[in-house]
C-alpha cells in the first residue's frame, strides 16, 4: 500500500546531452534488446528441450537467463522512450512496481551467482559425491529459494520508500524508477530511510559476494592440490566463466548501490543502464553457455533439423 500520495506520476529525465544522437542510440538499443532476448530465450529453450542439459549446472543457467530477461523487460519500457524523447512519464504506482521488480530480480541474480559458485565447488571439491548432493530436486529448491529471498527482501525496500510523502517535485534523475532517486524526492527527513536502504543493499551484496569469495578460495586450494597441470587446467576451466561473470557483476553493482548519492549525472545514468539492462543480460548467455560444447551441439542439431524446412 502506498501512503501520503499527492502526485499522480513521475517524470524520468535521465539523459540531457544526447539530443543529437537519440535516434542512433535508440536504434542501437533496439538491436541489443532483440539480441539479448533471443540469446537468453535460446538458452532457456535449450535447457527445456534437451534432456542432456537437465542437470543442476544448466538449471542454474536457465534461472539466470529467465532473470536477465525479466530485468530487460523491466527497464526497457522507460529506457527506450527516454533515449528517444529525452523524458518519459510513468504513473505513481507503475514507478514503484518497476522499482520493486527490478530490485527483486537483481537480488535474485545475486543469490543465483552464489549458488552457481557453490555448484562449482561441489563439482570440483566433492566430485565423487556431486550427484548425491546436487540432485535435480535439491537444485530446483535452491533456485526457488533464491526467488523467494529476492522478492521478499525487496519488499522491505518497497515498504520503506512507499510510506514516504511525495508532494513534488516529481522529476527523477535516472533512467528508470530506483529507490535512491525516489528517496531524494520525498518530502521528509530521509536519513534513517537512506541508512535502511544502505543496509538492505549492502547486506545482499556483502553476503553473496563473500560467499563467492570464500567458495573460490576453497576451489583454488583444491585445484592447486591436483597432481598434473592438465588436471588443474580442466578444473579451472569449469569455473572460469562463472568467476569472470561474478567479477563483472559485483564490480559494477558495488559502485552503483553502496555509494550513497542523492543526485545522478546523465553519464552515471548511462553507465548503470548499460550495465544492468544491456551488458550483463548480453554477456551472461555468451559467457556461461554458448562456449559450452553441449549447448553448441544442441544449437547445431536444432539448426540442421530446421534447414530442410527453410530450403
Amino acid at each position: 500500500m502506498l501512503y501520503n500520495q499527492s502526485i499522480s506520476e513521475f517524470i524520468i529525465v535521465g539523459f540531457t546531452n544526447i539530443n543529437h544522437f537519440g535516434n542512433l542510440i535508440f536504434t542501437f538499443l533496439i538491436l541489443l534488446f532483440l539480441l539479448i532476448v533471443v540469446n537468453n530465450i535460446i538458452m532457456i529453450f535449450a535447457v527445456i528441450f534437451d534432456l542432456k542439459l537437465h542437470r543442476p549446472k544448466y538449471y542454474f543457467i536457465f534461472a539466470l537467463s529467465v532473470t536477465e530477461v525479466g530485468i530487460v523487460f523491466t527497464v526497457y519500457p522507460t529506457l527506450l522512450p527516454l533515449v528517444l524523447k529525452g523524458n518519459v512519464t510513468i504513473s505513481f504506482h507503475g514507478c514503484f512496481a518497476q522499482m520493486y521488480t527490478f530490485h527483486s530480480l537483481l537480488i535474485t541474480e545475486n543469490f543465483l551467482l552464489s549458488l552457481m559458485a557453490l555448484d562449482r565447488y561441489i563439482a570440483i571439491c566433492k566430485a565423487l559425491r556431486y550427484h548425491m548432493i546436487m540432485t535435480l530436486g535439491f537444485c530446483k529448491v535452491l533456485i526457488l529459494f533464491c526467488y523467494i529471498i529476492g522478492f521478499t527482501l525487496s519488499l522491505s525496500l518497497l515498504i520503506i520508500v512507499s510510506r514516504l510523502p511525495f508532494c513534488g517535485p516529481n522529476t527523477i534523475q535516472h533512467v528508470f524508477c530506483d529507490s535512491s532517486p525516489l528517496l531524494s524526492l520525498a518530502c521528509a527527513n530521509n536519513d534513517i530511510n537512506i541508512i535502511l536502504e544502505f543496509i538492505i543493499s549492502s547486506f545482499t551484496i556483502t553476503l553473496s559476494s563473500l560467499s563467492i569469495v570464500v567458495t573460490y578460495i576453497n576451489i583454488m586450494r583444491s585445484i592447486l592440490k591436483l597432481k598434473t597441470s592438465e588436471e588443474r587446467k580442466k578444473a579451472f576451466s569449469t569455473c572460469a566463466s562463472h568467476l569472470f561473470m561474478a567479477i563483472m557483476f559485483y564490480g559494477s553493482i558495488t559502485f552503483m548501490y553502496i555509494e550513497l548519492q542523492t543526485s545522478y549525472s546523465s553519464d552515471y545514468d548511462l553507465a548503470t543502464a548499460i550495465h544492468h539492462s544491456v551488458l550483463m543480460p548480453l554477456m551472461s548467455p555468451l559467457i556461461c553457455s554458448f562456449r559450452n560444447r553441449e549447448i553448441a551441439n544442441f544449437l547445431k542439431k536444432w539448426i540442421l533439423s530446421r534447414l530442410p524446412q527453410i530450403l
